[in-house]
């Protein structure tokens, strides 16, 4: 889809005053923001790729201030040499779009949902998450971030007027209710919030990229992984879950395991009643909740284990 260049001239020409928009086109995929690449000329006649992002009504009503704040993170993340987008650029005044915006690193890569070498790619994702998880936050003002216990309890709270027993919703709730203080066991970290394959991007069988951090927070690692966990079961089945699983545990030995099966019942509880807006067809619905409820069996059998 090609995109007016001349309100982004604008945008680009606040923080690079010579520069000129070439072309400007909507890339799909996103469900959260708008996101528009930009090609512009520079003054010495190179040209440079860019990514505007727009994050959309949901995400800036849960926090009006979500463009600056992935900005300053994004920065420190960048300074620090996580495989994330350089940050240019943010705008919340008003004066160009409705909405705030973030200008980005355009990166040479692309999502993979079909690797050539599934193992290696789990290790490579496996390591990335690692990585993240172990950035030392404390040497940086990550103040803005909210916490991942306030994110889950604040789910816990917002109880829909009909459960959804079809994927075990009032189980999985009444469970996590009465055991919610379990989250202590690991020291808090930087948490991606949604680590999964359409927000990783790679180039010649290399993760190069782990993108959209708008869901950041702080908190215990296995809420991620959990996350993470849940993802690789619909993307690529089970087998390749435990591989990943077991990648992870042997990048990060020290963390104490033994609450996993509750962070995946959170996990879990995550897509219910929001499965059925994403979409997708329904032979891809059917088999997703399929695996929900294989993901959700193996939870609570591990628990009545321990």
């Amino acid at each position: 889809m090609i995109v007016p260049v001349e309100k982004f001239e604008q945008l680009v020409q606040k923080f690079a005053p010579q520069a000129k928009v070439l072309r400007a086109w909507t890339l799909t995929g996103g469900v959260s923001a708008q996101v528009t690449a930009l090609e512009i000329s520079l003054p010495d006649g190179q040209t440079q790729k860019m990514i505007v992002r727009q994050h959309g009504a949901i995400d800036l009503g849960l926090n009006p201030n979500i463009a600056e704040d992935e900005f300053k993170l994004l920065s420190i993340l960048h300074s620090a040499g996580l495989p994330v987008p350089q940050p240019y650029f943010v705008d919340a005044s008003g004066e160009i779009f409705a909405t705030p915006c973030i200008v980005l690193e355009f990166i040479d890569g692309e999502t993979d949902f079909a690797p050539t070498d599934l193992d290696d790619s789990l290790c490579q994702m496996a390591d990335g998450l690692a990585q993240i998880h172990q950035m030392d936050v404390s040497q940086h003002d990550v103040s803005f971030l909210p916490t991942c216990n306030e994110t889950i309890s604040g789910r816990l709270k917002d109880r829909p007027a009909v459960m959804d027993d079809s994927v075990q919703e009032t189980r999985i709730r009444q469970t996590l209710e009465s055991t919610w203080r379990f989250t202590n066991m690991n020291p808090a970290g930087l948490l991606h919030g949604d680590f999964w394959v359409g927000n990783l991007l790679w180039k010649n069988g290399r993760l190069v990229s782990v993108i959209d951090w708008e869901d950041a927070t702080l908190g215990d690692p296995l809420s991620d992984l959990a996350n993470s966990r849940l993802e690789i079961l619909w993307a690529f089945g089970a087998d390749a879950m435990h591989t990943y699983t077991r990648h992870y545990q042997t990048a990060m030995p020290a963390l104490d395991y033994a609450n996993l099966p509750l962070w995946d019942l959170v996990a879990a509880l995550r897509p219910i009643g929001k499965m059925d807006t994403w979409g997708l067809d329904a032979d891809t619905i059917a088999a997703m909740r399929q695996r929900h409820g294989w993901f959700v069996n193996a939870a609570f059998k591990r628990l009545s284990v321990n």
